[in-house]
């Protein structure tokens, strides 16, 4: 199924900065004391920052100029206890937000993570995986730096220019006033950089999203690429998400530029103003540390100001990231089921009148579907390509919801069971074995044997030991049931043996032959196999039909046959057409209706019963 290179969903568009950043506070909740002292410090600081221009007047006015300079020293103490009582609740505030941000993020990115991994598999199926990398990566490191060094200083940031206006006022009313009438024009040019801005960060992130999408699927299918010479068209892919990512990237920084150098020109045209007001003659009563003092708070109203038009944009990125976020963490995520437990699984399984689409606005794959599987019995699924064999398996395993009709695990509608208890029953042998980099032991069990604990006194390492050794031996017994121990002792390092990329040093069949190791260790009664031995050499061949039959020993089985040998293994036949079940029985019964499996076996073995061969494929 082809899915898209983007992510974008437009359920937080148009929300509020402050909104937006307000869904990180249960991340941030365990740190609060580290952002309250943070935030408490910033009026402290503030104020330490608005006495100094008004200490310098006094040393100038009153001592220097004045003659009084027995006092200088207590003043001058005072400006140095200002600056040093600044500097400290400067660097203690930034630390703390640096700790406790970091902190956050961490928590984000894990929560994001969980999420994304608990989302049902219809969506992973419509969304690319570099899409999500990007959200989870790009997109959380984004709000770092506003967390750690931005939100709360833009809080000092306007307390100073506050205080630095009253100041002036105070100190030259008139000249305040009159410096005042850049203000409009200041603030509407701020603002409508701020919109802009807003909007080619986002679409900055989707550009992104969509370029590491393309490039995660290149890489994923690099083979393919190369062998069919698709390189210039992968290329090209990349480019056109690629440019469009430069063109708002550039659009961005031209909208940051003008808001940076409107500040900046309007703190040039202030300080003239100022400077032709001290030398005009209605301002012959102006002293010279008044002059400095106003100077001094003209440079902490506009360097705030400077401060706040860069940080604009480092939140409007940060908003940007943080919608895309916060759409994703509010998809649901999959059902976790009723309350039910399945104390002791038998393996019947019911399914009536089931259909199913995958999606709201797509045709029913599955249309009436009625099938009974007693505990014990192997039944196998066979039909053309496309009639929807896989996707019922994939039903009863859990792995998508949202059917119409009923399927029931003894007795029980799968919704009403909790997740873990459908999924300790029923286990999926899959058609493609999923690999890690990990050892082969890890791959067998998914790391089982650390969930099994002990509680006879023992200590915890001894425990974890015991439960390694016991995960250790369910593993072997496993591997050995399934043909696979052989070939693992053949691997440098046995069951430690690390796999590459993708189980790159294992052939497709010993792939496989993992495959049924790992449902043969959960022991369900339940299995679900989607067979495929296409692609495998006869010895290897002949371990996979070994391991099948093992699995089908004492456990329902529901398999996507494809193969002679594997159908007339099955107690019973399901032959299925366009997403119905149209014959069922055993393969001498079905041959003899002369029906739809007449049809397929005579298509699929005509050839075979020529040459003599007694296994080859039946289209599936």
């Amino acid at each position: 199924m082809s899915r898209p290179s983007s992510t974008s969903t437009p359920q937080a568009a148009g929300r509020s900065s402050l909104s937006l950043l307000g869904t990180l506070a249960p991340f941030a909740r365990p740190d609060a004391l580290l952002y309250l002292l943070a935030v408490a410090a910033t009026p402290v600081a503030a104020a330490l920052s608005l006495a100094q221009p008004a200490l310098i007047r006094r040393a100038l006015d009153h001592h220097v100029i004045g003659g009084e300079l027995a006092g200088l020293t207590g003043v001058l103490s005072l400006y140095l206890a200002a600056v040093v009582g600044w500097l400290l609740l400067d660097v203690g505030s930034t630390l703390s937000l640096a700790y406790a941000g970091q902190r956050t993020i961490l928590r984000l990115r894990s929560a994001l993570f969980r999420h994304v991994v608990d989302l049902p598999q219809s969506f992973h199926d419509r969304h690319a995986t570099g899409g999500l990398l990007t959200r989870i990566t790009s997109d959380v490191e984004s709000l770092a730096e506003t967390i750690t060094s931005r939100v709360v200083t833009i809080g000092m940031d306007m307390l100073v220019m506050v205080g630095a206006l009253v100041a002036m006022l105070l100190l030259d009313a008139r000249l305040t006033l009159l410096l005042m009438l850049l203000a409009p024009v200041l603030l509407l040019v701020v603002e409508l950089c701020r919109r802009q801005l807003r909007r080619l960060y986002l679409e900055v992130r989707a550009a992104l999203s969509s370029s590491n999408a393309t490039m995660a699927e290149c890489i994923d299918g690099l083979e393919v690429i190369q062998l069919f010479q698709a390189e210039d068209s992968s290329l090209a892919r990349f480019a056109q998400g690629n440019e469009r990512y430069r063109k708002a990237t550039v659009a961005a920084n031209v909208w940051d530029a003008l808001m940076y150098a409107t500040v900046d020109g309007a703190s040039a045209i202030c300080t003239a103003v100022l400077l032709w007001y001290a030398a005009s003659a209605m301002g012959m009563d102006v002293s010279i540390g008044l002059l400095v003092a106003f100077l001094q708070y003209l440079d902490r109203l506009f360097q705030p100001l400077r401060e706040i038009s860069s940080k604009v944009s480092v939140i409007q990125r940060a908003s940007a990231a943080m919608e895309r976020i916060t759409d994703l963490l509010e998809l649901p995520p999959r059902p976790r089921g009723g309350l039910c437990h399945q104390q002791a699984p038998q393996g019947s399984i019911r399914v009536r009148d089931l259909h199913f689409s995958y999606g709201d606005d797509r045709p029913d794959i599955l249309h009436g579907i009625q099938l009974d599987v007693e505990p014990g019995e192997v039944v196998a699924l066979v039909g053309p390509t496309g009639c929807g064999k896989t996707t019922l398996t994939r039903l009863i395993t859990g792995a998508y919801e949202g059917y119409r009709g009923s399927i029931q695990l003894d007795g029980k509608e799968l919704s009403e069971l909790d997740r873990a208890s459908l999924h300790a029953a029923v286990v999926p042998v899959l058609q493609e074995v999923q690999l890690f980099p990990e050892s082969i032991e890890f791959n067998i069990a998914l790391d089982r044997p650390s969930a099994v604990r002990h509680s006879d006194g023992r200590s915890a390492g001894e425990a974890e030991a015991d439960a390694a050794r016991q995960g250790l031996a369910s593993v072997r017994r496993a591997a050995t049931l399934a043909q696979a121990h052989e070939v693992i002792q053949a691997l440098e390092g046995g069951y430690e043996h690390r796999l590459g990329h993708h189980g790159q040093g294992l052939s497709v069949g010993q792939g496989q032959l993992l495959g049924f190791a790992r449902a043969l260790v959960r022991d369900a009664p339940v299995v679900v196999l989607d067979e495929a031995t296409a692609s495998i050499d006869s010895i290897t061949e002949a371990l996979v039909q070994e391991a099948v039959s093992r699995l089908f020993e004492e456990r329902t089985v529901l398999v996507v046959a494809h193969r002679l040998s594997t159908i007339t293994q099955a107690d019973r036949i399901a032959v299925m057409e366009a997403g119905r079940i149209v014959e069922i029985g055993t393969h001498d019964q079905l041959l003899a209706a002369e029906g739809a499996y007449a049809e397929l076996y005579a298509k699929g073995f005509g050839a075979a019963a020529a040459d003599g061969s007694a296994d080859s494929i039946l289209q599936g």
